[in-house]
């Protein structure tokens, strides 16, 4: 029934690396998601031998993108190499917002396509799949143009499907009416490189990218997420993944177990 559960190293921000793998072995999780800031403290080779010893799968690494960032393109070029170290098959790509005093959305999101593309030569030979993320749309400003699944598949359709995919993350697509029918657009074009899962709860804290929850402990219906991604074709890992202060200050080993249940009660279950 876990099988495919994965836990990303956010939802355990302050657990360290080693502890996280070995509790993951304890839980019988199979995959686990990573962050560049954290196997960059650790070491890159380090973590790569941590993980693989433990028999775990790296299921994706977070995050390239930031394409108005000055150095994005190498930065995103290092990147890759760092997922293809670490096995990962996907690096997930956060677009950025808007360059500073510009209020042109267009132009931006444009330019997410042609940075992609970009990106794309580096990305087959190194046999790492990006992976642009859409985020809510109150992030649009100062962290990511792409605020919708169909606007993420607009971008990548000009490159190959095996070098430039998309992210389900049901915590920035869960008030998208439209987002049923862009997951089977995403299937029938192949295209969903990564599926994660999290939920929304209210009230939002002062600092809104705090304000997920563990599966279950707020409105989005992750059930119907994990079956519209299912029918779409995805056998892929599931990854919970949440960024809360108050889940953050918990023991590793304890939100683990949460997840876990979570995952089974209102994600499979």
């Amino acid at each position: 029934m876990t099988a495919r559960f994965a836990l990303n190293s956010a939802t355990t921000k302050h657990w360290p690396l080693p502890d996280l793998v070995a509790g993951c072995v304890r839980a019988g999780v199979r995959g686990v998601g990573l962050w560049r800031e954290e196997t960059a403290a650790f070491g890159l080779d380090k973590t790569a031998s941590l993980v693989r010893d433990a028999g775990l799968a790296v299921t994706s690494l977070c995050r390239g993108g930031f394409f108005t960032d000055e150095g994005w393109f190498d930065d995103n070029r290092r990147a890759i190499d760092e997922a293809a170290t670490l096995g990962a098959p996907a690096l997930v790509l956060v677009s950025g917002g808007l360059p500073a005093g510009s209020r042109d959305l267009d132009s931006a999101r444009a330019h997410v396509g042609d940075a992609i593309g970009r990106l794309v030569p580096h990305a087959q030979s190194a046999g790492v799949r990006l992976a642009l993320e859409p985020l809510h749309p109150m992030f649009a400003a100062d962290r990511c143009v792409v605020s919708t699944l169909g606007q993420a598949l607009d971008l990548v359709a000009p490159h190959p499907v095996d070098a430039a995919g998309v992210v389900v993350d049901t915590y920035h697509l869960w008030w998208d009416d439209q987002v049923w029918a862009q997951i089977a657009r995403a299937g029938r074009e192949s295209r969903i490189a990564c599926f994660q899962v999290a939920d929304w709860v209210t009230p939002l804290p002062a600092g809104v990218l705090l304000g997920r929850g563990l599966p279950g402990d707020g409105c989005v219906d992750n059930r119907r997420f994990r079956r519209a991604v299912d029918a779409a074709g995805y056998t892929g890992p599931v990854e919970v993944e949440v960024f809360s202060a108050e889940v953050w200050a918990r023991p590793g080993d304890e939100v683990l177990d949460a997840a876990l249940r979570g995952y089974r009660e209102t994600v499979v279950g």
